[in-house]
């Protein structure tokens, strides 16, 4: 039988190869590490799936749900319309609004809600912009954790790093004063992306686009010009009712039925806006007079959102773009009160801390359902599954570590070495250790392997625990230089097409940074 601290230190290295070579799957190399744990004997097959089950899963999931309905109801749209101001600004503009509304909102909702949430409308106000989503996506998720130190619920560590400061002797910190070290962090970290992130990000395109619409204005005037036809757009894009062009297919039962701008559709009974010959190759080409149908025509129909829905499945046309996300595109569309009203009692839960995470992500992906915002197949789609197995599978690596020795073993050997020197000589080996750590397990596993050499470092050294606590806080969100370091870094791996080895170049100063904060800022706020 493999030695378990071996085993576990081999599987963590070839998982991270896998990773970094950008050969395999991202998916198939996670699930290799489950299946490993178990195979080598370092964990029983329950714990070595044990992710699957894990509560963040679940709400990382709720999350995507969530972030859907805000879509759908054209929150994001309404959002995104806001952000055009700073579009024109041009991408330091439009970096900036981003990052600190990122940043503000990760301290309400967790790290992971914020990232859901904004995904999308980042990479509308990207395009609009001109600003491919690669430079965009990765300052987002780092601008997130960032936030999460403004507050006491902006991530779990910050709640673990309280309760133990006061279970060793110190006291609980206050809610908002994780803002003392967050607020300058949330500064410095908008400064370093606005700055560098250009010249340190890559320009990709991404292997999966956020499925986002555009200006409803915008495929107004395009329609005009294709179909010469006077339209406008606010009465055809309302929040009841909209515009979707189909084509008339192959071999469609609607060929040679007699059709002109009025009339209504067979099925459905929507309005037929206009319509153009598919041989009709010149611009602003269009009839006004009764047309027998051939395949290719294309027709323009108006009527309501669920009624297009149904007329775009048909098999007797083809939606040139689908009715779903033409209705993304209307700002404040139907049923945006409704999700609104969900988002304001979900932050407030999650605030309070009255709720765990994960029952708040259920209670809202559930209400989003029985209140008609979005339906059950639609709020299935809309999960990112990829990111779920992810999270999922390399959760049991944290368990590892803790079961194996291999944690018990480096807090040693980093006791050995800084032994009862400075204070500050012991903080930065505790945080060089735990940002290294963070980087291939989750922070909060981190923080909770690190946590007791802290304490034993603040009661041999005869000095308060609270910079201790509140270091290892900041270090613990300085997780920047793996796309598996933390859900929010995975969540935007895909959308932006980054690779393994994207994410080290501009996180590598942000976390220096954080190091410097959490060792020498740090103790300034909170003294030795």
């Amino acid at each position: 039988m493999i030695d378990p601290l071996v085993a576990t230190f081999v599987i963590l290295a070839l998982a991270v190869l896998g990773f970094a070579t950008n050969r395999i799957p991202l998916v198939i190399v996670a699930m290799f590490v489950p299946v490993a744990l178990w195979a080598t004997g370092v964990l029983p097959l329950g714990e070595a799936l044990g992710g699957f089950s894990d509560p963040i899963v679940l709400f990382i999931a709720t999350l995507f749900v969530l972030s859907e309905a805000l879509a759908t109801t054209g929150i994001t749209a309404w959002i995104g319309a806001q952000l055009e101001r700073c579009s024109t600004l041009g991408r330091t503009g439009l970096l900036t609004t981003m990052v600190g509304g990122t940043a503000l909102l990760a301290a309400v909702i967790s790290i992971n809600g914020a990232v859901a949430a904004l995904l999308p409308v980042a990479v509308v106000a990207a395009a609009r912009a001109g600003v491919v989503p690669s430079k965009m996506l990765i300052p987002l998720a780092f601008a997130a954790s960032a936030g999460s130190m403004l507050t006491l619920t902006g991530t779990p560590v910050n709640v673990i790093v309280s309760e133990l400061a006061a279970e060793s002797g110190g006291r609980e910190f206050g809610y908002f004063e994780f803002a003392l070290v967050g607020l300058p962090l949330v500064v410095l970290t908008m400064l370093l992306v606005v700055l560098f992130g250009d010249r340190l990000l890559p320009e990709r395109s991404p292997e999966r686009l956020v499925d986002v619409a555009g200006d409803p204005k915008d495929r107004v005037r395009s329609w005009q010009e294709s179909y010469a036809a006077e339209l406008d757009a606010a009465r055809l894009f309302t929040d009841s009712s909209g515009v979707v062009e189909v084509l008339i297919a192959p071999r469609s039962t609607l060929i040679g039925r007699r059709v002109s701008p009025g009339m209504t559709t067979r099925d459905e009974n929507l309005v037929v806006v206009a319509l153009r010959r598919a041989t009709d190759t010149a611009s602003g080409s269009s009839s006004s007079a009764p047309l027998p149908l051939q395949a290719g025509d294309s027709v323009l129909v108006r009527g309501p959102w669920d009624a297009l829905h149904r007329y775009t499945q048909s098999p007797d046309v083809i939606a040139v773009e689908a009715s779903q996300r033409l209705q993304r595109s209307v700002p404040l569309g139907a049923g945006w009160k409704r999700c609104l009203g969900v988002l304001v009692a979900a932050i407030v839960l999650l605030a309070t801390g009255a709720v765990p995470p994960v029952i708040v992500g259920l209670l809202a992906a559930g209400a989003l359902v029985l209140l008609r915002v979005i339906t059950v197949p639609q709020g299935l789609r809309a999960v990112s599954w990829d990111t779920v197995i992810l999270i999922a599978a390399l959760i049991p690596l944290s368990a590892a570590f803790v079961s194996s020795g291999a944690a018990d073993m480096m807090a040693e050997l980093l006791m050995r070495l800084t032994g009862s020197a400075s204070p500050h000589l012991a903080l930065l080996a505790l945080c060089a250790l735990t940002l290294v750590l963070g980087q291939f397990i989750s922070n909060v596993a981190t923080v909770l392997v690190m946590a007791p050499v802290a304490v034993s470092f603040a009661q041999t050294l005869d000095v308060s625990v609270l910079p201790f606590m509140m270091a290892l806080a900041v270090v613990g969100a300085a997780a920047f230089l793996t796309p598996i370091a933390t859900p929010v870094n995975l969540m935007v791996l895909q959308p932006g097409g980054y690779r393994f080895g994207d994410y080290w170049k501009l996180g590598l100063p942000l976390a220096l940074l954080f190091l410097a904060t959490a060792v020498w800022y740090v103790p300034l706020v909170w003294p030795f």
